[in-house]
């Protein structure tokens, strides 16, 4: 028997027969163990939950979404008391919760399934090739920021602003420009998201950063192209 559940198990005020029962051996073999993991004589009393807590707040606790650590920085009590008094008054925390569904729907063959984010509420999550399951629309978000954040870092190394008129009051309206089409591997606009940030790098050295109406004058050769 593993030490961490032993202490769990005491945490939770099991007794040695109830622990027998958990795990299909007889109580002086668990005591045995408790022995081996030097949890023995007076472990129970050690590892029991110290203090109390008050079931409303906890309830509210974990009505906002908290986890059992967050619960227990918020409370000043340690991790396994949490963890007896949930136990106790019946609650359970949302990643528990959303835990527990994942596993029913992997389970259940399911490659989606409706689980509640704590950011989005009750939602489509897909299951990720480690079988684990991720909000869709947390995945969204993650993309679209990356996308951002690549940008910005690409905008800030060509200068920050548009090379003809000098516009720099908002980089989705900063666009690059090819200055020679012919040497153009992929159109950095649409290859934040699959492309790592040196490849993008490497692409924008072949580019000069054009705001969207100099961009567009260029291109009808209105306007010409300044030098890389």
């Amino acid at each position: 028997m593993e030490k961490s559940f032993l202490e769990e198990r005491l945490a939770e005020g099991m007794s040695l027969e109830r622990i027998g029962e958990l795990v299909g051996k007889h109580p002086s073999t668990v005591s045995y163990w408790l022995k081996k993991h030097g949890l023995g004589a007076g472990a129970a009393k050690r590892h029991a939950p110290k203090g109390e807590v008050a079931p409303e707040i906890l309830r509210q606790l974990v009505d906002n979404g908290r986890s059992i650590r967050e619960i227990a920085a918020a409370l000043g009590a340690g991790y396994s008391t949490i963890r007896y008094w949930l136990q106790r008054e019946g609650l359970e925390t949302e990643r528990s919760r959303r835990t527990k569904e994942g596993a029913a729907a992997r389970a259940a063959g399911l490659r989606r399934a409706c689980l509640r984010c704590p950011v989005h509420g009750h939602t489509v999550f897909f299951q990720r090739p480690d079988g684990g399951f991720r909000c869709i629309r947390c995945s969204i978000a993650a993309v679209s920021k990356r996308r951002r954040d690549v940008k910005r870092t690409l905008v800030e190394e060509a200068g920050g602003c548009c090379r003809l008129c000098g516009f720099e009051e908002h980089q989705s309206a900063l666009h690059f420009h090819h200055l020679d089409p012919s040497k153009k591997a992929f159109h950095l606009a649409h290859g934040g998201v699959s492309r790592g940030i040196e490849r993008m790098r490497l692409e924008a050295r072949k580019c000069v950063l054009l705001c969207a109406n100099c961009h567009a004058m260029v291109e009808a050769g209105v306007k010409e192209a300044p030098a890389g």
